[in-house]
């Protein structure tokens, strides 16, 4: 059987995610947007509801709570599903990126792996919501980014790490 064209289009499609520009714009976009929206409000509308602005404190207030009633909805409907199927993607991406030694799967799974404990602590703070008022509900919304932005920082810092490994140990000259 003749796989000219797979290996045509493994020519074209680059799967050495480490050594890809796009892959470092994804890191990039990801820890970005990540870290901007807390618990789904948009962290410009927390910093204009803490100076003062009635119709942005009136805003956070509205989307956090209806935010945090859908993440905790579908956390109670679908929670032991979509943790199994979580744990079961990671644990079959960390076969393929260190048993295997895929590099597109090292690449997902570094990711990934962060967006998990966003996840949980989107969850967490989530569960905090409801009740709270105006003040401690920007206090919380702001020490969430927090969190979120020093789990970005180490994320990044440990897939730039191992990127640069991974790229320093390649043997891209075939020989």
């Amino acid at each position: 059987m003749d796989l000219f064209w797979l290996e045509s289009a493994f020519e074209v499609i680059d799967f050495r995610s480490f050594s890809n520009l796009w892959f470092w714009i994804a890191l990039a976009a990801l820890w970005s947007t990540a870290s901007h929206w807390a618990v789904g409000v948009p962290f410009d509308t927390v910093r204009r509801a803490a100076r003062g602005n009635a119709q942005a404190l009136h805003d956070m207030e509205v989307l956090a709570n209806i935010q945090a009633r859908r993440l905790l909805f579908i956390a109670d409907a679908t929670g032991l599903i979509s943790t199994a199927l979580t744990f079961f993607t990671v644990t079959m991406l960390s076969l393929l990126a260190f048993l295997y030694w895929v590099e597109f799967a090292q690449a997902i799974l570094l990711l990934f792996l962060p967006m998990m404990l966003v996840a949980w602590l989107n969850l967490r703070t989530a569960r905090q919501i409801e009740g709270l008022d105006p003040i401690d509900l920007g206090n919380l919304l702001a020490a969430h980014r927090k969190q979120v932005q020093f789990v970005g920082v180490i994320s990044i810092f440990v897939t730039s790490m191992f990127g640069m490994w991974v790229n320093l140990n390649q043997n891209v000259l075939g020989g």
